[in-house]
């Protein structure tokens, strides 16, 4: 049984992560065609076709291998300084620029001319290449927001888990007490395990982060309200300073970095809260921040994924994962012992994290991305402004295509480390804890 639930859990995330691709690139083909560019193709995909169908202009069809997709437009790169594909070079850089230029240029037909990408205003083109990985975006805010205010997320609520019976300082990182360890303020004022704090020194608190910031302002007498067995109470604690673990501001931590603060000497219980517009879109701004975070500091885990991949080093919780390190995630979902529902809110979270990476990586202004594309539009627009005010002639289309022998470099460096990850996750997987 627990097989066939794995097996049903990778197959629901290739089916979302297939979806995530096709809106993707519905997102470049619907804003293409606005703008009257052609398109041959609309492929979900890569490698043999599987399935495809002749609409109008467009191919739309599926291809064998579930890890990426496109869509072809006609024109675009410029054309060389000629008006014409330029003649094949025995320079190799030349030869990959002119490949490319030859690339856009295939299935031209007669009148395709006023049909080309490149001849389209710079602002267009930011929006056809924009659009794609803006569809991911709103696809990951939809579900993130949807799962977090209909179903809630595991989240530290303002519930006793455990009562401290001492204090000790945060960096001593011992869970035992000591000889001369003072009692812990809560310990001495009677807080249980269970009870629920409802209000601090009088005022109603709401949340767990509302609570714990109450807590390290306050040094000294304090009154906590609390529910137990059906019935309020007031406790009254002598809160003391005392070295505790720096917060991110959520209600979380930051690892090794510690501040003096209010102390009393309790551990939350974490459980299911639904969250409010407001709290879902403050997460959602942690989690982009997040993200492009563990996009810059990509290059600086390739030490622990070669140890992970290769070594006997461990694979780390934030160790990047590549879409068979997903799918083996997404699984194990489906084999975990809690409620169908959890369940069910887990694998969305999964496919909205995998739809935020997609927009946020392909943001980056490097070709092949569509970033790069974004980037080169701009860098049009600048140029032809800048000639308007200075009264220069019109430099014409900025000539993409010369970047890439840039973007092969790219995409083989994007290779070597998605086959690094690959070997990773199927020797050294990423695991639910």
């Amino acid at each position: 049984m627990t097989t066939l639930m794995m097996i049903l859990g990778i197959v629901v995330f290739v089916i979302g992560l297939l979806f995530s691709i096709a809106w993707h690139e519905l997102g470049h083909l619907s804003t293409a065609k606005m703008f009257g560019i052609r398109v041959p193709q609309y492929m979900v995909g890569f490698g043999p076709t599987l399935f495809s169908r002749k609409k109008g202009d467009t191919e739309y069809g599926i291809k064998a291998i579930p890890l990426g997709g496109y869509i072809r437009m006609i024109g675009m790169f410029p054309p060389g300084p000629d008006g014409k594909i330029e003649a094949r070079s025995t320079s190799p850089w030349r030869g990959m620029i002119e490949d490319a230029r030859s690339a856009a240029f295939e299935e031209l037909r007669p009148g395709d001319e006023s049909r080309l990408f490149y001849t389209r205003k710079p602002w267009k083109r930011v929006i056809v290449m924009f659009a794609g990985p803006f569809m991911n975006l709103i696809l990951a805010v939809v579900i993130f927001l949807g799962v977090m205010m209909t179903f809630g997320i595991s989240t530290q609520t303002t519930s006793v888990g455990k009562v401290s019976d001492c204090v000790i300082e945060a960096s001593q990182n011992r869970n035992t007490c000591a000889k001369g360890d003072k009692p812990a303020p809560a310990k001495a004022a009677g807080l249980k395990a269970g009870d629920k704090i409802v209000a601090f020194q009088g005022k109603d608190v709401g949340d767990w982060s509302a609570l714990q910031s109450k807590i390290r302002e306050t040094v000294g007498p304090a009154t906590l309200t609390v529910e137990r067995d059906g019935k309020r109470l007031d406790l009254h604690a002598n809160l003391i300073k005392n070295q505790v673990s720096k917060t991110d501001g959520d209600g979380g931590y930051v690892e090794g970095k510690y501040v003096y603060a209010g102390f009393l000497g309790f551990t939350p219980a974490s459980g299911i809260v639904q969250q409010s517009f407001g709290q879902s879109v403050d997460r959602m701004g942690n989690m982009m921040e997040n993200g492009v975070e563990s996009i810059v500091a990509l290059p600086s885990k390739i030490p622990d994924l070669w140890d992970a991949a290769f070594g006997d080093g461990d694979r780390k919780q934030d160790s990047p994962m590549g879409v068979v390190g997903a799918a083996r995630v997404g699984g194990e979902v489906f084999t975990l012992d809690i409620p169908p529902q959890n369940q069910i809110a887990m694998m969305l979270f999964l496919l909205a994290g995998f739809n935020l990476s997609l927009f946020l990586f392909n943001m980056l202004p490097l070709l092949p991305l569509d970033g790069g594309h974004i980037a080169g539009a701009l860098w049009e627009s600048l140029r032809r402004n800048v000639a308007k005010v200075f009264r220069r002639p019109d430099p014409g289309p900025f000539d993409v295509a010369k970047l890439m022998p840039v973007a092969y470099v790219v995409a083989g460096i994007f290779i070597c480390f998605t086959i690094l990850v690959l070997i990773a996750d199927v020797v050294n997987p990423v695991r639910i804890s």
